[in-house]
């Protein structure tokens, strides 16, 4: 694909990046798929997939008490426990407010390691990264943003988020669709947006303007970027030769800033209108 090329013009030294279509098959890739990089805040969704697993497992509940008080599972899941951004402070009723919450996922990452017995790293291992063969990723410390990966593991996951093995239809649907609809809140990097919709652990764009996926994403376009310069994108509305569905992995070395808000939407647009031609 050469829309995939345009990763070259980037200000980083290293990046990699891969498209998907409908049915998980790789649509095509560019740079060293195999180098390991730092994911930040792309951590989210890993853990956040362990959660759902454990969900389905019966270990926990999503509407059981978890994190501040009146808080659940759910909350701390979609940025809504009420917790600060860095610290275990909190600074709004559950529900009442979205707020992106790294606290949040430490708080949710504790309470999957008490109620499993087994230690997060370990959990979100045989949960996630071991059934989808994601031998090159690692948890190595905070839920909310220690992840490292590699382009090839992001594509199994991406593959995972566009077809689920690991978790029902409905379980899915569920973490892929708005949770606590209406709220405000901050999009890091974006500024305030109304409504800043969230689902389970994946941010969903719908009308957010501006955004870091591209002009033609779908408002069900749903994912998560890093603030070390990483995303994942699931458009399930994408056109491509494989049916209705794509996504995209892009990873790099330099942290989000200008650079990303400037390169990161035309990319994704040269993707989606590369697939849709049915490459």
């Amino acid at each position: 694909m050469d829309s995939l090329h345009v990763i070259d013009s980037w200000p980083v030294a290293t990046a990699a990046t891969a498209a998907v279509r409908a049915d998980g098959s790789l649509a095509g890739t560019h740079g060293s798929t195999d180098h390991r990089f730092y994911l930040a805040s792309v951590t989210k969704p890993l853990v956040a997939y362990a959660a759902l697993v454990a969900v389905e497992e019966g270990a926990i509940d999503l509407d059981e008490p978890a994190g501040p008080e009146g808080s659940t599972v759910r909350h701390l899941l979609a940025h809504t426990s009420g917790l600060g951004f860095d610290e275990h402070r909190v600074m709004a009723a559950p529900g009442t407010r979205r707020l992106y919450s790294n606290a949040g996922f430490e708080v949710l990452g504790d309470h999957l390691a008490k109620a499993t017995d087994i230690p997060l790293a370990e959990y979100v291992r045989d949960a996630v990264f071991a059934p989808l063969g994601m031998a090159a990723t690692t948890l190595d410390g905070s839920p909310a943003h220690s992840a490292t990966s590699t382009v090839s593991d992001l594509v199994r996951f991406a593959g995972e988020l566009l077809v689920p093995r690991l978790l029902s239809d409905e379980t899915h649907a569920e973490a892929t669709s708005v949770q606590f609809p209406g709220l405000k809140g901050v999009l890091p990097g974006y500024g305030h947006m109304n409504p800043n919709d969230w689902g389970l652990g994946l941010e969903i764009r719908d009308g957010k303007s501006p955004h870091w996926t591209g002009a033609s994403s779908s408002p069900r376009t749903y994912g998560h970027f890093g603030q070390s310069g990483t995303f994942l994108w699931v458009d399930p509305e994408a056109t491509t030769s494989a049916g209705q569905g794509a996504a995209c992995v892009a990873l790099a070395d330099v942290n989000f800033g200008d650079w990303a808000v400037r390169a990161w939407p035309p990319f994704t647009d040269g993707v989606l209108a590369e697939l849709a031609e049915g490459k």
